[in-house]
């Protein structure tokens, strides 16, 4: 038996961070919601009780460093499943790009040995697994628009925001998220974003607002970091996008933009200054 699972990319509206926590993490409030940049899984039941992965990208582990491998694992010895499984990743979001594109295939992995072995998991308690394997591994697993507390675990489901198009530019170097946790001083943000504004942009669909609302308190450590993420940046606005902004970490900016005739002339110009630039849709 063969299960087929869609592991999109995600992007962040806003990223607050609002204190360090005793437990070392950060205290965090985001709105994310996909695009339609996924990967895509193939999970197939194999004879031997072992996890195995495969992929077209060289670029990724394929061992128990990979998040899909993790989940495959996590899943097995919580439900004492004794059988093998072999996960095929189609990777098409760039590695370490703010995207969650690991998160994504972790969640995808779990959505599917859920399916394959028909092991009736309810989504919350799905979500809570992932919890273990990452900060936004439950927000993948149900995808949609969320409003996202606590380490980036505490879910509330949102309204999607309106149709529009997002141009996604992702510069050649790769951005560790726990370094730039780590030279974030939560003390020391000099700007927090609206989210209130953001999520009544949200609701009542107005793109104009929701532009001019959206915020990442982490752009204040990576646009120093990495000065190209800046002149990306620069670049997009430059060009007319709508609004723009770092996703996650980073080192991934994206613009929104309301026309098609737009994004596909911003896509244009920022293919002379990267090669990994991707036209989507909002997933709505």
């Amino acid at each position: 038996m063969k299960i087929l699972e869609k592991a999109s990319a995600k992007i962040n509206l806003s990223l607050d961070v609002l204190h360090k926590r005793d437990d070392g993490y950060h205290e965090v409030e985001m709105i994310m919601t996909m695009v339609d940049l996924a990967d895509r899984l193939e999970i197939q039941e194999q004879p031997q009780d072992k996890i195995t992965l495969s992929s077209q990208s060289g670029y990724i582990p394929l061992d128990e460093k990979n998040l899909a491998f993790q989940a495959a694992k996590l899943i097995k010895m919580k439900y004492q499943v004794r059988q093998g499984v072999h996960i095929h990743i189609d990777k098409k979001i760039p590695i370490a790009a703010g995207l969650a594109g690991g998160s994504s295939d972790a969640a995808a992995t779990l959505r599917g040995l859920n399916r394959l072995w028909g092991l009736g998991i309810p989504m919350e308690e799905l979500q809570r697994l992932g919890a273990i394997l990452g900060s936004d591994v439950p927000f993948c697993i149900g995808g949609g628009t969320a409003l996202a507390t606590g380490r980036g675990e505490l879910l509330q489901a949102i309204e999607a925001p309106p149709q529009c198009w997002v141009i996604l530019v992702k510069p050649p170097i790769n951005v560790s998220t726990s370094d730039i946790y780590t030279k974030l001083n939560a003390k020391q943000i000099k700007s927090h974003p609206a989210t209130e504004d953001l999520l009544a942009a949200i609701r009542t669909k107005n793109l104009d607002k929701l532009c001019h609302s959206m915020g990442n308190v982490l752009e204040e450590v990576t646009l120093g970091m990495y000065p190209v993420v800046r002149q990306l940046k620069q670049c997009m606005e430059n060009l007319g996008a709508d609004g723009v902004l770092m996703s996650g970490s980073g080192p991934t900016v994206f613009g929104i933009v309301s026309k098609e005739v737009k994004a596909k002339r911003i896509y244009n110009g920022l293919r002379g200054f990267c090669k990994e630039v991707y036209a989507v849709r909002m997933l709505t």
